[in-house]
């Protein structure tokens, strides 16, 4: 017995940690389609000056930065090896566009909650419904 739970113990850890990877890629891919709608800019690194500055970058959060004395939003996907560019107005528009998802989301999960206690309601089936109390 002491020998299945060595193995099972490993076994449960990579399952969580796929999930929560699956989690992460599921949160990025939402997050850069967030920024290509706020009008963010994809650009690869192509120079050796480039790449040193997409290596010093956070990857999967957008970060402020100032260049020449412009104000500039950088986000880096390093899987996809791209960076999402976008000025004041990209970012303003990008987190009204967060928001607005939020709420969204917020809506869904209600509806969801409302439709699954609708289905268990005893007026809504009538009251013959269920195994411990049969309609014939």
């Amino acid at each position: 017995m002491n020998k299945r739970k060595l193995i099972t113990a490993p076994v449960f850890i990579l399952l969580l940690l796929a999930l929560f990877d699956g989690c992460a890629s599921w949160d990025a891919a939402s997050q850069e389609s967030l920024l290509s709608a706020a009008g963010f800019k994809t650009r690869t690194p192509s120079t050796p000056q480039q790449e040193a500055m997409f290596a010093r970058i956070t990857p999967y959060t957008v970060e402020r930065h100032e260049r020449n004395g412009k104000v500039l939003y950088v986000y880096t996907d390093t899987k996809q090896h791209l960076a999402y560019i976008g000025g004041e107005a990209e970012y303003q528009r990008y987190k009204q566009l967060g928001l607005q998802k939020s709420i969204a989301d917020s809506q869904l999960q209600a509806a969801q909650i409302n439709e699954s206690a609708t289905l268990y309601d005893r007026t809504y089936w009538g009251p013959y419904w269920g195994p411990w109390n049969p309609w014939w």
